[in-house]
């Protein structure tokens, strides 16, 4: 109680000792009297006539000109100041004197030597260069000053950062920059709102079990983990998993980013560790999270310079200590995000810092339709909209990916003054984040726009002739970014990739060159990408995959970045190059067979194309007929459909029984 009622102190600003130096440079330069001539005298103006009179009547104890101003002053010697200013010292001062206009100082020189040799002057004449008034000048001279202070104080605020809550300048620099929520559920998100990880989902969970209720893990001996890692690509929703451990486990969540602890000075970045880990005790149970840590947990040097002194390392050090450094039963835990943890030191991640690493991978098909579901909440959607028809449209996408489709979605809907996103919208914008932007205004001649269209149409044809290849969505001869054309298929997501398959992939690739070759009669550079990724895929078969007939079961693959070494010999490259070549050849003579096979309907696609420039797949199963084999996916959706259906007959057959008895 009496800590209580005892007087709260005032804190120490450093901006108070900033003014009160300013404040008494300003008193020197303005009131110091050895700065002007006559101190605190007075002064008054009389005319050129009236100063001649009172030299010769010998008032003047001397006289100082400024050649720039054309004035000068007399000061007036102490016995005539009466008779001159009509008061006396105490009132005028010890040396008071008037101004006098002047028109030319050498006809002043003149008429002082006259008074001189007259014994009417006996006092000194001389020159003054003040330019300006004395204000001016007084500024002039503080001005240095004023720059140097000012570049200081800014030195000191840049070099804490503006952290830390416990003051500021040069002694909070050492101060944790972790923001803090007393309660998690102050960021508003829960696990209802991360979508397609089921996986890592339940690993976190358990994380906050063990906030809520840890003795239920201790009574049986178990210790409480210290640390957990989120690692995966970026976008994939590590930060949003941990937001979610907050919101859910209700305990104090000190969240900040791994380059907070880099600093330009020497021991900071230790410094903001021991604090951060010092107010996670005074809160615990709670939960630090450092996103992005490779920023300060990279591999420590092998080979550190001599005498050299490493502020990340350091920092590092700080960290390793820190983590290890408290009783297990604490309640701290440290969740921890990186999409590069090939590069983490070994010693951060050794059981008893991060005992857990959960992976957070890209969404696979029924993930990525969970994640549509979530993002699709708060837009209006129409009844055409088919979220698995998306989530098929979009392999490889990650969380952030689709939040960007559906929020591109409804922009584009929003430009065209719709009342609900239909279909088309969504299309448009899958096709604007992976294509780029629509160049309609790229100007093309009749005969390169119908070589694209024969190049886009020889795509379609073959992948729709190769069992493996992917199915055709549509094709378009409008460019977009940097491409002129293109066909959008709807990938297949294979756990295993068969050799066939990627034959198959490889030939509908080179159908645009084939088609060129074959139908225009001539080849051009528009097909470069095509080889370039057909080049790519058939390497990655021979030296990694190990599907070659003279290099069968050999992987070259180096994991070793780097090793700048090939690990393999010049003749076993010669063999490489051998069998790339007669796959890619291979591949190329078939897919223009099949365009021979085809060449009607083929021409048929490309006059369909050149007249509406964009053309689906319901186009092509007209001049084709249907596709002979069921994709992937859609033997996915249909067992899934089928799992779905007997989970709920089993359900109502449950309900039925259960009514009856």
């Amino acid at each position: 109680m009496e800590q209580e009622n005892k007087p709260k102190m005032p804190r120490f600003n450093m901006n108070w000792l900033y003014i009160t130096v300013l404040m008494g440079l300003l008193f020197v330069f303005f009131f110091s009297d050895g700065s002007s001539a006559g101190g605190n005298s007075i002064s008054k103006p009389v005319g050129y006539s009236e100063f001649q009179q009172m030299v010769t009547k010998g008032y003047a104890s001397k006289i100082v000109a400024n050649k720039d101003e054309s004035k000068l002053k007399m000061f007036v010697k102490a016995d005539h100041i009466r008779e001159v200013f009509n008061k006396g010292t105490d009132q005028t001062g010890k040396e008071p004197y008037v101004i006098v206009e002047i028109g030319s100082v050498d006809q002043v020189e003149t008429f002082i030597n006259a008074e001189r040799e007259a014994g009417h002057f006996t006092g000194t004449f001389s020159y003054e260069n003040k330019q300006g008034n004395e204000l001016w000048n007084v500024l002039i001279g503080i001005l240095p000053w004023v720059l140097i202070f000012g570049v200081w104080i800014f030195l000191m605020r840049r070099m804490s950062g503006g952290g830390g809550s416990g003051g500021s300048g040069i002694f909070s620099v050492g101060k944790s920059k972790a923001k803090m929520y007393e309660k998690g559920g102050e960021l508003g998100i829960t696990f209802k709102d991360v979508a397609g990880q089921e996986g890592a989902k339940e690993e976190v969970q358990e994380i906050v079990e063990f906030l809520k209720n840890p003795q239920k893990y201790t009574d049986l001996g178990g210790k409480i983990p210290k640390g957990a890692l989120l690692v995966g690509p970026p976008g994939t929703g590590k930060t949003l998993l941990a937001k979610a451990v907050a919101g859910e486990a209700g305990v104090p969540f000190f969240s900040m980013s791994g380059s907070d602890f880099v600093e330009m000075f020497v021991g900071v970045g230790a410094s903001r560790v021991r604090d951060l880990f010092r107010q996670a005790k005074e809160k615990a149970p709670c939960i630090i999270f450092i996103d992005e840590i490779d920023a300060v947990g990279r591999a420590r040097s092998k080979n550190p310079a001599m005498g050299g002194n490493d502020e990340r390392e350091n920092t590092l050090n700080a960290l390793l200590t820190e983590m290890d450094g408290f009783g297990t039963n604490s309640g701290v835990i440290i969740m921890a995000a990186t999409n590069r943890a090939d590069m983490l030191d070994s010693a951060l991640l050794r059981a008893g810092r991060f005992d857990r690493q959960i992976h957070v991978d890209l969404p696979d098909l029924s993930e990525r339709k969970a994640i549509f579901e979530v993002h699709l909440r708060p837009v209006k959607i129409d009844n055409s909209v088919d979220v698995d028809q998306l989530a098929r449209q979009t392999p490889g996408f990650s969380g952030a990916d689709i939040a960007n489709v559906c929020n591109e979605a409804a922009l584009i809907a929003a430009r065209h003054n719709k009342k609900a996103v239909d279909k088309q919208d969504f299309l448009d914008a899958v096709d604007r984040i992976i294509g780029g932007l629509e160049k309609k205004t790229k100007v093309m001649t009749a005969s390169e726009k119908r070589s694209i269209a024969i190049h886009e149409a020889g795509h379609a044809t073959i992948s729709w002739f190769c069992e493996y290849a992917n199915p055709l969505v549509k094709v378009t001869i409008v460019p977009r970014g940097r491409a002129l054309g293109a066909a959008w298929y709807m990938p297949e997501e294979y756990v295993i990739q068969t050799k066939e398959a990627m034959l198959d992939e490889m030939c509908a690739t080179l159908g645009g060159r084939a088609a060129e070759e074959l139908f225009v009669g001539k080849i051009s550079t528009g097909a470069m990408n095509d080889l370039e990724r057909v080049t790519k895929q058939a390497y990655g078969m021979i030296a990694y995959a190990g599907m070659s007939e003279k290099l069968p079961n050999i992987c070259y693959y180096n994991n070793n970045e780097y090793n700048f070494q090939r690990p393999y010999s010049e003749t076993t490259a010669k063999v490489m190059d051998e069998e790339v070549l007669k796959i890619i050849n291979e591949q190329y003579e078939r897919a223009k067979k099949i365009l021979r096979e085809n060449s009607i309907g083929h021409n048929r696609l490309a006059e369909l194309l050149i007249e509406r420039e964009v053309i689906f797949a319901e186009d092509v199963e007209k001049i084709f007929g249907k596709r002979p084999w069921v994709s992937r996916s859609q033997e996915l959706m249909e067992e899934t459909k089928e799992n779905k259906e007997n989970k709920e007959k089993e359900w109502l057959t449950e309900e039925n029984e259960k009514s009856d008895n």
